[in-house]
């Protein structure tokens, strides 16, 4: 097919990146507001979690305590024991298997009434917010009518006492203590410390603390101010809980949502399989407690006004490491998580899951309308998998829409694009809801491919961009940085997305979180310490789009005869309307070195109120926000009042701009 004609053709259906005009004498956009086109789904923007650089113990997950019952394969890693050479005493690691879920804990066996110190440094250090009150709890016993008491402190990097409480009373029964302290200072690197003074035998598990100010006030929740910068994206959906993390190395290591609702102490920890993953970041102090669990991420879902996206394991281990299988035979249980998690999600309080999720504290459903069967994965037994996935699921739950895989990135895994293009054939057929595609490229291939999915095949699944970031060196190479090169290149990609919203429905980068001194894998959208968050340049980029999405799509046309110019061929445009607020709403990239008037022509209505424009910009394409500099890159607000439907704005270098205009359709 001519390739020009085909573009013509789009011109009508898509607000389109550019044509070339010889009779313009600069940069015009038109855009016919009398004429909505494709609607754009509620949950075209949304945000993509995954238990990597640590993202949930040790960040979105409030916990300060690592290794809170002593159930990582070293038992007391994270911990440190402290006590003065005369000191007689002995610790023990028991196991009890009638707690077959939390089977370890501690036993200490002090002889004399000395001091014994057990100290925890938490997750690289503890953050302490000087005036902020934390919640401590632990579960303990004495064996006979022992006698002890616990002092509790937390303390800064340099063992500054910043605030303390004392527990005595130690029942014979397994109990939970708790008590609360304010702290008088601000540290960093913190630590618990827990003084134990007393003679006999004492037992402890499950040791814990929470700040009191977590999101929504909730008890033992989720960090705040991580929360907030996911709520503040308003995103249309939340896929979790991976990702890889749904694989597993092994089918041992693969997520498993049943182990993660209940009670905390009730939760079976698991290695995190980005533990020992990448050589160059080894992190083998990394597991997953699942206080995070998928309860919390379905409240976290509806808290933020986000659809639930929960991905399931299909019995298919990570590809890229074992690719260990599940015989078919054998592949039942998977199936019934996956029946078992709607009817928790979605069922009623009298029902076995959904009476489950009542007694957690929520008895009206959550309304889950997704799910993924597998992450990455490829091939004939992928689909041979998913195929029975698919049936007992439409079968039981017609109206869940069905997300499946497209493998991985092309362009790093085996056969990439032959094993997509296989995938591409048996989904059409087999017709599930979305197709999950990923891309993990360069810069400039997110340049360069703004018109990637123009000419896709309209017939078959909608498409779901599932994981993708521009990579500023190469894909998992820990040199990797969010720099505004990445994020304004890939908001010229998202330009493209959206003018095939008729097509592609969903879309979110990845990964979303980063530790700062903790991670695996670079760039991440948000990047946290144990004090501070920051949202990097492309944060602001997905936020842009995410907030002003519009409701449906408006034919655009760019003429500018500076395109006889190969740098100038760099500038980009796209238009929506939203039906809820009546502004017309234009994105513009401009990825060159030099500004342009832009000459904008709204057909078909009047403008008569002021309006907003947000440009996001920075001088140089290396600039990148650190939590020295958090505000570098950000969206600067401005008001904008056209004369009429005809009027010129300068579109700055190296910058993303969006107008919002309020319009009269005529």
């Amino acid at each position: 097919m001519n390739t020009t004609l085909l573009r013509i053709t789009f011109l009508f259906l898509f607000p389109v990146l550019g044509l070339f005009c010889p009779a313009q004498s600069g940069p015009q956009i038109t855009v016919d507001a009398g004429r909505t086109g494709s609607a754009i789904s509620p949950t075209m923007y949304g945000v993509f979690f995954e238990d990597i650089n640590f993202a949930a113990d040790g960040g979105l997950y409030a916990e300060l305590v690592k290794n809170r019952s002593f159930e990582f394969d070293h038992p007391l890693t994270g911990w440190q024991v402290m006590k003065k050479p005369s000191t007689k005493a002995n610790l023990l690691i028991l196991r009890d298997e009638t707690r077959e879920r939390n089977p370890r804990y501690i036993r200490l066996q002090l002889e004399e009434g000395q001091p014994f110190r057990l100290h925890n440094d938490g997750f690289r250090g503890m953050g302490i917010r000087n005036g902020a009150t934390y919640r401590f709890a632990l579960q303990a016993r004495v064996i006979h009518d022992d006698l002890f008491t616990l002092r509790i402190e937390l303390v800064d990097e340099n063992k500054n006492v910043l605030a303390e409480a004392q527990m005595s009373n130690i029942s014979q029964e397994w109990q939970t203590y708790q008590c609360e302290m304010q702290a008088s200072e601000t540290a960093e690197k913190g630590g618990l410390n827990i003084w134990i003074k007393g003679q006999g035998t004492l037992d402890l598990d499950m040791v814990s603390l929470f700040p009191k100010d977590t999101w929504k006030g909730r008890k033992n929740g989720l960090r705040a101010d991580l929360v907030q910068l996911l709520a503040e994206l308003q995103p249309g959906f939340l896929r979790f809980p991976g990702g890889c993390i749904v694989e597993g190395f092994d089918l041992s290591q693969r997520y498993q949502w049943k182990h993660t609702i209940g009670e905390p102490s009730e939760r079976i920890l698991n290695i995190n399989r980005w533990n020992f993953e990448f050589k160059h970041r080894l992190t083998l102090d990394y597991f997953q407690s699942y206080g995070l669990g998928f309860y919390e991420f379905f409240l976290l879902a509806e808290d933020i006004g986000a659809e639930p996206m929960p991905i399931l394991n299909c019995g298919m281990a990570c590809q890229f490491n074992t690719a260990e299988l599940v015989s078919m035979d054998d592949l039942d249980p998977y199936v019934q998580d996956a029946l078992d998690l709607i009817e928790f999600a979605n069922g009623p309080a009298d029902s076995y899951w959904g009476g489950i999720r009542a007694e957690m504290g929520h008895p009206e459903p959550f309304q889950m309308n997704m799910l993924g069967i597998g992450n990455e994965q490829w091939g004939p037994q992928y689909i041979e998998r998913y195929t029975v996935f698919a049936a007992a699921i439409q079968e039981n739950y017609p109206d869940i829409q069905l997300i499946a895989a497209a493998g991985s990135d092309a362009t790093i895994f085996p056969n990439g694009q032959e094993e997509i293009d296989y995938l591409w054939s048996q989904w059409r057929n087999l017709e599930p809801d979305f197709v999950d595609e990923h891309f993990y490229r360069r810069p400039e291939w997110f340049l360069e491919n703004v018109d990637w999915y123009d000419d896709y095949n309209r017939q078959g699944p909608k498409v779901f961009v599932g994981e993708w970031a521009s990579q500023s060196v190469g894909v998992a190479s820990p040199d990797n940085r969010n720099t505004w090169e990445t994020a304004l290149y890939e908001a010229a990609f998202m330009i493209g997305l959206e003018r095939n919203a008729d097509l592609v429905r969903m879309t979110c980068y990845a990964p979303l979180f980063a530790h700062e001194e903790a991670w695996q894998w670079r760039p991440d959208l948000i990047w946290f310490d144990n004090l501070r968050s920051y949202g990097t340049a492309n944060y602001y980029v997905q936020k842009l789009f995410s907030v002003n999405a519009g409701t449906h799509l408006l034919p655009l046309q760019l003429f500018d005869d500076s395109h006889q110019n190969e740098e100038a061929k760099h500038l980009f445009a796209g238009a929506v309307f939203d039906e809820n607020t009546g502004d017309i709403i234009i994105k513009v990239v401009n990825a060159t070195n030099q500004s342009h008037v832009v000459q904008f022509e709204l057909e078909n209505v009047e403008v008569k109120e002021t309006g907003l424009v947000y440009l996001l910009t920075s001088e140089s394409l290396d600039d990148e926000n650190t939590l020295q500099e958090p505000d570098k890159i950000v969206p600067q607000e401005n008001s904008i009042k056209p004369e009429s439907s005809e009027f010129s704005h300068e579109i700055q270098p190296l910058s993303l701009t969006v107008l919002r205009i309020p319009a009269t359709k005529r």
